[in-house]
C-alpha cells in the first residue's frame, strides 16, 4: 500500500513522548502524530488525549525523507467560533438575572473622533523619530564593536 497525503489510516498508538505520539501503521510502519496536531484544543499534556495500545484513527499530513507526519485532529469537525459584527459587543447577550451581583452592563465602544491632519502628522513624526532613533543606536553599537575589536 503506497502511503499518501491525505489518506485516513487505522492506527494503534505504540509510544507516548513529551512532543508527540508514535503510531503503528499498517505493512509495519510508524508514523507520528505531533502534540499539536492530537487535539483541535491546546494539549499542554499528551496523556490527557491518548494512551498506548489505543486504536486511533489518523490523517497522513507528510511524507519527509521515510518520515510519516500524522494528524488526529484534522479528522475532527472543527469547533464553531461565535463571530459577532465588528464594533458590537461579544459578551452574554442573557438577560441578566435578580442575584448576579452589581456588574455594570456593557455598552458597545464607539469609535473615536476622527484625527485631524495635526494630530495624524505628530502621530508620524513620533513613530518616525522612535524609529531613527532605534536604527542610529544599533549602528553605533555596531560601529563600537567593531572599533573594540580592532584595538585588540
Amino acid at each position: 500500500m503506497e502511503l499518501t497525503v491525505g489518506a485516513v489510516l487505522e492506527g494503534k498508538v505504540k509510544s507516548i513522548t513529551n512532543f508527540g505520539a508514535f503510531i503503528a501503521l499498517p505493512e509495519n510502519k510508524t508514523g507520528m502524530v505531533h502534540i499539536s496536531e492530537v487535539a483541535n484544543a491546546y494539549v499542554s499534556d499528551i496523556h490527557q488525549h491518548l494512551t498506548e495500545g489505543q486504536d486511533v484513527k489518523v490523517m497522513v499530513i507528510g511524507l519527509d525523507n521515510g518520515k510519516i507526519n500524522l494528524s488526529i485532529k484534522r479528522l475532527e469537525p472543527k469547533p464553531q467560533r461565535e463571530n459577532a459584527p465588528r464594533g458590537e459587543f461579544r459578551g452574554n447577550s442573557a438577560p441578566r438575572r435578580e442575584g448576579q451581583g452589581n456588574r455594570p452592563s456593557r455598552a458597545p465602544i464607539q469609535p473615536a473622533a476622527p484625527k485631524t491632519a495635526d494630530q495624524l502628522f505628530e502621530e508620524k513624526l513620533k513613530a518616525f523619530m522612535s524609529e531613527s532613533d532605534s536604527k542610529i543606536s544599533s549602528i553605533r553599537q555596531y560601529s563600537d564593536h567593531r572599533t573594540k575589536s580592532r584595538r585588540r
